[in-house]
């Protein structure tokens, strides 16, 4: 078995041109990676791989007059640079390494290619997620997946890169990827690579204080740092791969077969599966068939790849849970701690009280609290404990609630809800008192219950809130406030913490974990004793994995700034779009309604063509530019400013088709699917 590490180099840098042979120390940056990539175990041959052109001729001088083998294709297509260089070598294995990277610690390079050969995958790395110092990082794979990814990949962020393809393969193929995770926590943030003219002037201020003889370990890097703090202050604070950031900018043409493997794993999922998913909101009755992503392969940050590789800035981020970003290190490191202890106990752990004590201290109206699953657990459990302490029977919403007959008995999807029950649940207009004031005369006294979200599409007239709340105590009920949405998002403590009303009761849920299956419904002490009588209980509510993410999701909202990055990249989401939608002249039938950290998507009737027909051909035409997007804007805290960029760019062409289409007056009729119908309508 041939192992060869396959060194990037190249002497174009934007940002530092020349980089790869200035000086560290009494050698060239260039010589460290060498060095190191010839320590790594299990390696056998060691390969730079550098452009054609001229400019690159000093790279292949120095190779020559220091015995590297060097190969030399093309500068922009590094795919083929990189598969003609395991060619020549006779590889059998491959490990990429870039010679931006000259501390590479030999031992975690090692383990990487250990990873792929032991754990049965095709592609193997430390940077998937990333939790090592940036500056270490290291991919392998088989060289004939290279090989395969140079004769199939054709888009140019694919080209440029060497392994989206590699990776995209090996997920369709049963998620054959394995990564190497850091086992010292934190290391994300470090930045020892070299890109840039501050990363030089760290990296010469510390390879002084570091072994000359051989490859450094990383741990001694840290120890050097830590003897050294002051090293600290030359460090650059450049975004980690932000080459690679809009890695799909450009890519707005979709190739022929794009959603084919979309297509298989629908195939095969219906066959078992009613609507091929757990959610009407994620099945493919709301999405264009054969022209949309069904199934995802993974996420990180804000983005999203799916079973055919192709990868996606997330507007949807899980329909509102994953509020930090796909693979969040801090929230990932609580759960992988937490697992080497256990998931689900025999007895209660201390998990459910450290986190029930963080909620007491954020959310304005909680001095007890209890754990479900989802929100239906919460807002079923609000129902019921209001209904035993009241000893009434109806209950007034407003707003989406669940799918618990208490309350889908209440809409269009009522099908196998007994009438009896459909009959205790009313719905009421929001911001409109006098309706809900008449709603709970007809029926005096038989009200356990007003279920609220505070705020949706459309904001609280100003007072609404706090009339709503004497209303509903004048008639002897219990105001519970709907925060699954709002919290966690709007504010820390939801929406009753930013409007500064507090509710009898509310329910939590979605962001709470990042992702991680948990709710929680809060109130008044005197309020949460009932739930020692009524039967509100579950095997998995305290479950540890989704507590030990909460606990981490809360604290690291506390200490970052979490919610304010989430409205201030929604306030520019829904601001660049509703521009964008006014200069196509799209106004009339395209809006956005709510706040900014989510905003929903209106469309409206035109007339040669129905909304939901204007929404299908939308939603086409964002996926085919990258962008997963359903019913508002989903913001994330990872979210970058490429991310919104790239989304703002997709409204652009996107608005550009709905115009010529409406234009044309055959919207419809040249839409390559149905038109999408919605589930129901609940927020008017």
């Amino acid at each position: 078995m041939n192992r060869v590490a396959i060194i990037q180099a190249r002497m174009g840098s934007h940002r530092l041109p020349g980089k790869v042979l200035m000086e560290l120390g009494d050698r060239p940056a260039l010589a460290w990676t060498v060095s190191a990539a010839r320590c790594i175990p299990g390696i056998g041959g060691v390969v730079v791989a550098t452009g054609d052109d001229s400019g690159n001729d000093p790279i292949a001088t120095w190779c020559a007059e220091n015995d590297v083998d060097v190969h030399r294709g093309s500068e922009g297509d590094v795919l083929a640079r990189f598969a003609g260089a395991a060619r020549a070598a006779q590889a059998d294995i491959v490990m990429r390494l870039t010679a931006d990277c000259p501390l590479l610690d030999p031992e975690v390079c090692g383990q990487v290619l250990m990873l792929l050969e032991m754990g049965n995958v095709n592609y193997a790395s430390n940077v998937d997620p990333a939790s090592w110092p940036d500056g270490l990082d290291c991919e392998a794979f088989p060289a004939e997946a290279l090989f395969l990814a140079d004769a199939e990949a054709k888009r140019p962020h694919e080209r440029e890169h060497v392994t989206p393809n590699i990776r995209a393969r090996a997920r369709r193929g049963g998620d054959r990827t394995s990564n190497l995770s850091c086992p010292l926590p934190g290391l994300a943030s470090e930045r020892w690579t070299l890109d840039n003219a501050d990363d030089l002037k760290f990296l010469r201020s510390l390879v002084p204080y570091l072994p000359q003889d051989r490859p450094p370990s990383h741990v001694e890097i840290l120890w050097a740092l830590q003897a050294h703090p002051e090293l600290r202050a030359n460090q650059s604070e450049t975004q980690r791969n932000a080459n690679y950031q809009g890695g799909i900018e450009g890519d707005d043409t979709p190739l022929p077969g794009r959603y084919d493997q979309s297509s298989v794993a629908l195939a095969r999922a219906e066959a078992v599966i009613p609507l091929a998913a757990q959610t009407f909101s994620k099945c493919r009755t709301q999405f264009p068939v054969g022209h949309a992503p069904l199934f995802l392969t993974h996420g990180d940050g804000g983005r999203v790849w799916d079973v055919d590789g192709n990868e996606f800035v997330d507007l949807i981020c899980g329909l509102l849970p994953v509020v930090l970003g796909y693979r969040d290190p801090d929230v990932d490191r609580a759960i992988r701690a937490q697992l080497d202890r256990g998931i689900s106990f025999s007895l209660p752990t201390s998990l459910e009280a450290e986190l029930a004590e963080r909620l007491v201290e954020c959310i304005p109206c909680a001095e007890s609290v209890r754990f479900g699953k989802n929100g239906t657990d919460a807002t079923t459990a609000a129902v019921r404990l209001a209904r035993a302490k009241t000893g009434r029977d109806r209950v007034a919403v407003c707003g989406y609630h669940g799918w618990q007959d208490w309350y889908i008995g209440s809409t269009t999807r009522n099908k196998g809800v007994p009438a009896s029950v459909s009959e205790l649940t009313h719905t009421f207009p929001y911001n409109d008192i006098p309706a809900l004031d008449a709603l709970l005369r007809r029926h005096r006294d038989e009200f356990a219950l007003v279920m609220i979200e505070p705020t949706n599409a459309i904001e609280p007239e100003p007072g609404y809130l706090e009339q709503l709340r004497k209303v509903v105590h004048r008639h002897g009920s219990l105001l519970a406030f709907d925060e699954i949405i709002t919290g966690f998002r709007y504010a820390l403590g939801g929406a009753q913490e930013l409007f500064g009303v507090t509710p009898d009761l509310a329910t939590f849920g979605k962001a709470i974990a990042n992702g991680m299956p948990l709710s929680a419904i809060v109130g008044r002490a005197d309020l949460m004793a009932e739930m020692e009588e009524i039967f509100f209980s579950g095997t998995f509510s305290g479950e540890a994995l989704s507590l030990a993410a909460a606990i981490a999701t809360i604290d690291k909202m506390r200490r970052e700034p979490v919610i304010e990055t989430l409205w201030e990249s929604g306030k520019l989401l829904a601001e660049g779009a509703t521009q964008r939608i006014a200069e196509h002249g799209l106004s009339d039938v395209i809006s956005l309604s709510g706040q900014a950290p989510w905003m929903l998507l209106r469309f409206c009737d035109h007339p040669s063509a129905r909304k939901e027909a204007i929404n299908t051909l939308f939603l086409r035409a964002m996926f085919d530019r990258g962008v997963l997007i359903s019913a508002s804007h989903n913001v994330c805290y990872a979210h970058s400013a490429a991310d919104l960029a790239h989304v703002l760019s997709a409204y652009d062409g996107a608005l550009a088709e709905v115009r010529r289409e409406l234009d044309g007056g055959a919207l419809e009729a040249n839409l390559p699917c149905p038109a999408i119908e919605p589930v129901f309508a609940v927020r008017q």
